[in-house]
């Protein structure tokens, strides 16, 4: 995927994002995110925004900027929400994705770029959240949402997820015990990772196909594994080490 397309992925998912909350309202429980309701979903998105913006515009990768603190009223938070996203938008699009930005992930380089590709899965994984929030509130029969993401975009989360930001949880990883691997196999784009643990390592990830024999498994379509590597309901098939399999995923 080009630059432009997340850049226009981050709207599209963000416009739905913005419109499930707003049905759902602000005191919705979202089931997705143990413990939060809308609102929080909402202030964390909308901090997430105001932090890229800060510094993609600032283009320092050396130095990073703090996140602004939301406002606490539902109307205002909306509000900020708006002009936040939509100068970072503006900024991203106007932007070489080759041009210099501070990035979290140890393994990513540090440009523009980074934060388009982020903010596509960020707003389209919370987009999820809000759209279960929604479902919820609304008391459908089986109280899920019905929104399924294209194949390619689904396959480029699983790829960004276990190559860029599983290595970013350092404090984590310093501390693990954990020993294996796992495979997702996302079979309608013909894409594999495998990804291996070590005591007190990076995880390292890998495209692979043959001879598989990893100690856990995904498999699925990319939608499918795309939402069960971010700890999502998904209808992928698991199998195997338990702790693994929470441990190669995001939430």
């Amino acid at each position: 995927m080009e630059h432009a397309d997340f850049v226009r992925e981050i709207r599209t998912q963000s416009e739905a994002l913005r419109a499930a909350a707003v049905a759902a309202g602000p005191d919705a429980p979202t089931p997705t995110c143990p413990g939060w309701d809308v609102r929080r979903l909402v202030d964390h998105i909308a901090r997430v925004h105001a932090w890229v913006a800060e510094n993609v515009a600032t283009g320092d990768p050396e130095n990073p900027r703090p996140a602004p603190t939301p406002p606490g009223e539902w109307s205002t938070l909306l509000g900020w929400w708006d002009d936040y996203r939509g100068r970072m938008l503006d900024t991203l699009a106007a932007s070489d994705p080759t041009a210099p930005a501070w990035v979290f992930s140890p393994v990513a380089t540090p440009e523009v770029g980074f934060w388009a590709r982020r903010q596509a899965h960020e707003a389209a994984i919370h987009r999820l959240d809000a759209e279960h929030a929604l479902a919820v509130a609304e008391g459908g029969p089986r109280s899920e949402p019905d929104v399924a993401f294209p194949a390619e975009f689904a396959a480029d989360g699983v790829d960004e997820l276990l190559v860029r930001i599983l290595p970013s949880h350092v404090t984590t990883w310093a501390q693990s015990r954990l020993r294996g691997s796992v495979l997702f196999h996302a079979v309608d784009v013909g894409r594999a990772w495998l990804v291996r643990l070590e005591p007190e390592q990076f995880p390292q990830t890998t495209h692979h196909f043959e001879g598989l024999d990893a100690d856990a498994s995904v498999v699925g379509n990319a939608d499918a594994v795309y939402r069960a590597a971010w700890g999502r309901p998904h209808h992928a098939v698991t199998r195997g080490d338990e702790a693994l399999l929470l441990a190669a995923r995001g939430r």
